[in-house]
C-alpha cells in the first residue's frame, strides 16, 4: 500500500492534482487487468501508450494516475477529485517506486544474469527454495526494465526471499536492474556471444553481465561459473566469489555423471546423496550446481535439494522431449544464440535415436557483424550430427551451405523462410515418421513453435 504523497516521492514526481493522504494498494500498468484502489502507470511503448487509456480506467472507477510530462492528457487537468502525479519519464518512474518499495523489505534478494540458462536457473533456485521458503520471482522472462520492477512490486510481508533474473541486450542494462532490485547475491550462468550487435564482443558482454556483481549489497556473495573462462580469472581475483563447475575445480562441482535414458543422475562435492534431474540435456548441469550453490548458502541439506530437483519440470521451450502426433521433437524453440545451440547439437549427439536425427533451425538474431560468421560456424556442428538439416531464414541457410563446404549431402538440406514451411517440409519432403527425432530451435521471433502445430 502507498501513501499517495509518498507514490508521488518515490516516483520523483509532482502530485498536481489529488488528495496526498490518500492510498493506493498497488501500481498497475496495464489497462485491462488494473485491479480496484491501484494506481495506473501510463507507459508508452513500443506499439502502445498507455496515456491513450487513461480516461477509460478513470471511467471504471480508478482515481490515481502517473503521467508523463510530456504525454500528459489535457482533458483530466479538471477532475480536481482524481490523483494526477506528473513524472518526466513513466518508465522510469516505475523502476523508482519499485526501488523504493523493494527498500521496506529486509529480506534476501538473489539475482541471476548470464548469456544461457538464467531463466532455468531461475525456475531451479526458486522451486528448490520453495520447499523452506515462500519465493518471489519473475513470472517467465519478465526480466527487463518492465518485468523486474513490476516483479518487485509484488513483495509484501508474506514472501522471505526473492530470486529475480535480469535480462539485458544493452550497455547499463544490468547495472540499472542491479540497482533498482538490489541484490544481496548475484549468479552468473556464463558468458556467451549473445546480444552482439550492441554489446560489440565477449568482453562488452562480460562487462555488462559483471555489473550485477558490483552491484551486490550486504552479504555480498557472487556465484560464478568456473568452467567459463571468461568469468574463472575473476574468480580467483576475489575471495568472495564462490564458484560452481564440471570441468575446473569449484566450490560445487560434479562428479560420477551418470546418463540413463531421459534422466541424468550424479553427485555433488562427493557427498553421498545422488541428483536426479528430469532431462537429457548435459548443460542443464551447470544450472542446478547453480540452484544447489544457492540453496546450500540458504541451509538446505543435500538430501533436500535433490528431491527438489528430481521434481523440477523444465519450463517450456527449454530443450524439451515432447511428443506431437506421435512424432519425436527436442523442443529447444524459446530463443537461440550460438553458445545454447552448441550446447542442444551437442546433447542431441547424445540422444539414442531410433531413426534419424533431424536439425530445424531458425535464424539467431542481434549477432552484430559476427553473424554470418556464427552461422557458418553452427552448420559446421549440426553436419556432423544430423542426418538432414532445415534452415529457416537467411542466415540460417548460410549454416545450411556451411554444411555441404563439410561433406553433408546437400539432398538433405532444405531451406525456406519460414517455420510453418518448415512443418510441411518436415511432413512431405523429408517425411518423418514416429522413430525419427526432430530438434527445433531459433531466436524468440523466427516463432519456432509453429514447426508443432
Amino acid at each position: 500500500m502507498f501513501k499517495i504523497a509518498d507514490l508521488a516521492r518515490a516516483a520523483n514526481g509532482s502530485l498536481i492534482s489529488g488528495n496526498k493522504d490518500s492510498f493506493v494498494d498497488g501500481i498497475s500498468t496495464d489497462s485491462r487487468l488494473i485491479k480496484p484502489r491501484f494506481a495506473f502507470l501510463a507507459i508508452k511503448g513500443d506499439k502502445f501508450d498507455g496515456h491513450d487509456f487513461i480516461e477509460e480506467v478513470v471511467r471504471r472507477g480508478i482515481d490515481t494516475v502517473i503521467v508523463s510530462s510530456l504525454q500528459f492528457n489535457s482533458r483530466l487537468q479538471g477532475l480536481n477529485s482524481l490523483n494526477i502525479i506528473e513524472v518526466k519519464d513513466t518508465t522510469k518512474a516505475l523502476g523508482d517506486i519499485a526501488r523504493f518499495w523493494r527498500k521496506r523489505f529486509k529480506i534476501p534478494v538473489i539475482a541471476v544474469t548470464g548469456s544461457n540458462g538464467k531463466t532455468t536457473t531461475k525456475e531451479m533456485i526458486a522451486h528448490v527454495l520453495s520447499l523452506k521458503f515462500k519465493v518471489l520471482k519473475n513470472e517467465g522472462t519478465k526480466n527487463n526494465h518492465i518485468g523486474v520492477p513490476l516483479t518487485l512490486l509484488n513483495l509484501d510481508e508474506s514472501f522471505d526471499l526473492a530470486v529475480i533474473e535480469l535480462g539485458t541486450n544493452h550497455f547499463g542494462e544490468i547495472d540499472y536492474l542491479s540497482k533498482i532490485c538490489q541484490p544481496n547475491i548475484g549468479l552468473i550462468t556464463n558468458i556467451g556471444p549473445s546480444h552482439l550487435e550492441f554489446l560489440k564482443d565477449l568482453n562488452g558482454v562480460c562487462q555488462e553481465k559483471y555489473s550485477l556483481i558490483k552491484n551486490l549489497r550486504l552479504p555480498n556473495f557472487g556465484i560464478l561459473n568456473a568452467d567459463d573462462i571468461n568469468l574463472n580469472g575473476k574468480i580467483n581475483a576475489n575471495k568472495r566469489l564462490l564458484s560452481f563447475g564440471i570441468a575446473r575445480k569449484a566450490d560445487f562441482s560434479v562428479s560420477k555423471l551418470k546418463s540413463n535414458a531421459n534422466k541424468l543422475e550424479f553427485f555433488v562435492n562427493n557427498a553421498k546423496n545422488k541428483f536426479v534431474l528430469n532431462t537429457f540435456g548435459r548443460h542443464n548441469l551447470y544450472n542446478a550446481l547453480a540452484a544447489i550453490s544457492i540453496a546450500r548458502i540458504f541451509g538446505l541439506s543435500y538430501e533436500k535439494i535433490a528431491s527438489g530437483l528430481k521434481s523440477f519440470d523444465f519450463p517450456s521451450g527449454r530443450f524439451q522431449l515432447k511428443k506431437v502426433n506421435n512424432f519425436t521433437f527436442i523442443d529447444d524453440t524459446y530463443n537461440s544464440n550460438p553458445n545454447s545451440l552448441l550446447q542442444a547439437i551437442k546433447a542431441f549427439a547424445d540422444y539414442k535415436a531410433g531413426g534419424r536425427k533431424i536439425i530445424v533451425m531458425g535464424d539467431m538474431l542481434e549477432l552484430g557483424k559476427s553473424s554470418d560468421v556464427l552461422h557458418k560456424e553452427a552448420g559446421k556442428h549440426a553436419a556432423g550430427v544430423c542426418d538432414a538439416f532445415i534452415a529457416v531464414g537467411r542466415l540460417s541457410g548460410l549454416a545450411a551451405k556451411a554444411m555441404q563446404e563439410y561433406g553433408f549431402n546437400r539432398n538433405n538440406i532444405f531451406i525456406c523462410d519460414s517455420s510453418k514451411k518448415a512443418r510441411d517440409i518436415l511432413l512431405n519432403k523429408i517425411s518423418i515418421n514416429d522413430r525419427d527425432v526432430i530438434l527445433v530451435k531459433g531466436s524468440r521471433s523466427m516463432k519456432m513453435e509453429e514447426v508443432f502445430k
